[in-house]
């Protein structure tokens, strides 16, 4: 009986140590250990590639391109929360409603234009988030983008929102623009752990980043000295983001469900809360990606928040 009390009050640890509001505290937990692996660590699956990047990214998997697909995978797989847009979220959801915990995106755009000077227009609200039952918002910020002025103030009525409503604000921190560009490009270590900060100075309670990769060409100093292998390089911008939980994502779909395994857990060793995956699952066969998510949460169950 102890033991079992011990259990229960050491559940949410990680939450005790955050400064929430209790609707904060009540969706994270739903969140954290309410569903997927249920020990504080994140599996989300997105669906935000249709907007994003257009109807190309189904073509491999014609299934994919009804959302339908998506949810039930969700659903069958035991991810923590899917992901999406306000459009899909009010078609959809019914079917799930208590069964598949919502992300709400606010905020995207298309990739038919120019990334030089990006920005990422709201087209929902908190108050949406809350009338479709979500336990979290999802906000893509643009970190370096010479409209970064135009960004941080839309981020701020976001974020004042959240805080009104009780409401967890996830951040897709992407360095993205003309200028991000000149000093390295997106992915580098400076970019990645640029990003991982500034979600943590801004307000985000959990943050998706990218794996940094190694380049330095053109990369500021003292980034352009540092010689840091995969696992330094990502245990350094979960440092960064300190008391903002980091999702990496799970990026291009990979074909060796062997290769996407070692990836979880690498990024799992390096401190990070989750993983956000959404073409390396729903990319694949339906059975196939649901036998590689609970692998996925045989993985997880390893690192408990």
């Amino acid at each position: 009986m102890k033991q079992s009390l011990q259990e229960v009050s050491n559940t949410g640890s990680q939450l005790s140590r955050l400064a929430l509001s209790h609707g904060k505290r009540t969706r994270l937990w739903r969140l954290l250990y309410g569903h997927g692996p249920r020990n504080g660590s994140l599996l989300v699956l997105p669906l935000d590639q249709g907007l994003e990047h257009g109807p190309t990214d189904f073509f491999p998997h014609p299934p994919a391109v009804d959302p339908g697909y998506q949810f039930e995978l969700a659903a069958a797989g035991g991810f923590s929360a899917i992901a999406l847009g306000i459009g899909l979220a009010e078609k959809y959801m019914t079917d799930y409603c208590g069964k598949v915990p919502l992300i709400l995106k606010l905020n995207g755009k298309t990739n038919i234009a120019s990334d030089a000077e990006a920005t990422s227009p709201l087209f929902a609200s908190v108050e949406d988030a809350v009338r479709l039952g979500a336990d979290a918002v999802g906000y893509t910020m643009y970190v370096g983008s010479p409209r970064q002025h135009d960004e941080f103030r839309q981020f701020e009525k976001v974020r004042q929102d959240c805080e009104r409503f009780g409401m967890p604000l996830v951040m897709w921190a992407y360095p993205r623009g003309s200028a991000v560009n000149a000093k390295g490009g997106t992915n580098t270590l400076y970019a990645q752990d640029y990003a991982a900060r500034v979600a943590l100075e801004l307000g985000a309670d959990i943050v998706k980043l990218h794996e940094p990769n190694d380049s330095v060409v053109n990369v500021p100093s003292p980034y352009d000295k540092l010689q840091e292998d995969a696992g330094a390089r990502c245990a350094r911008v979960v440092r960064s983001a300190a008391r903002t939980m980091v999702l990496f994502s799970g990026g291009e779909k990979n074909d060796d469900d062997a290769a996407v395994l070692r990836k979880v857990e690498f990024y799992m060793q390096s401190g990070a809360n989750g993983v956000m995956f959404g073409r390396n699952m729903w990319l694949r066969p339906f059975d196939q990606a649901v036998a590689l998510t609970r692998q996925v949460h045989d993985i997880m169950a390893k690192y408990p928040r």
